[in-house]
């Protein structure tokens, strides 16, 4: 069952009830990180929970599946190169959620980049409390793809 989540904007990364914030150094330079994280399909072949992930409206927005059967349509809120990437969710097939924004800054860090990411969310109490333990995974999700990432980068 799909389910419609408010529409927040990027302001939304600094007030959310939860927000979960993990950030990495890599070698990989600004540019080649922002390239990547604009690129939606790629994200496949670096976020192991990605398992599709298609660019919808013109590239304004994403249609992403995660592991375990996990649906989002997004929009994109922030696409300032090389800087700022985000996107929220506005429509999952997670019972719960009210909203969820997503933010990727990069910033430089002698020749790599600096790697921060947030995930800002809103549900009901009970989502609120089940978000409490899954902090640790997000943050290892995160680590495990910025590592495949800054791999795959430096092959290319």
């Amino acid at each position: 069952m799909a389910h419609r989540l408010r529409p927040v904007g990027l302001d939304f990364v600094g007030t959310a009830p939860v927000r979960h914030v993990s950030e990495r150094e890599i070698s990989a330079p600004v540019e080649a990180v922002y390239r990547a994280l604009e690129d939606v399909p790629g994200w496949v072949d670096w976020f192991p929970q990605v398992t599709a992930a298609r660019p919808i409206d013109g590239g304004r927005g994403r249609d992403i599946r995660l592991v375990g059967g996990v649906r989002f349509r997004e929009s994109v809120i922030a696409a300032e190169g090389p800087e700022v990437y985000a996107y929220r969710v506005d429509v999952t097939n997670v019972p719960g959620i009210r909203a969820i924004a997503e933010e990727w800054r990069l910033a430089p860090a002698g020749t790599g980049t600096r790697v921060r990411w947030t995930f800002a969310t809103d549900g009901t109490a009970a989502y609120r409390l089940a978000m409490r333990p899954v902090r640790a995974a997000q943050a290892k999700a995160f680590r495990d793809a910025v590592t495949a990432l800054d791999r795959r980068l430096a092959a290319s």
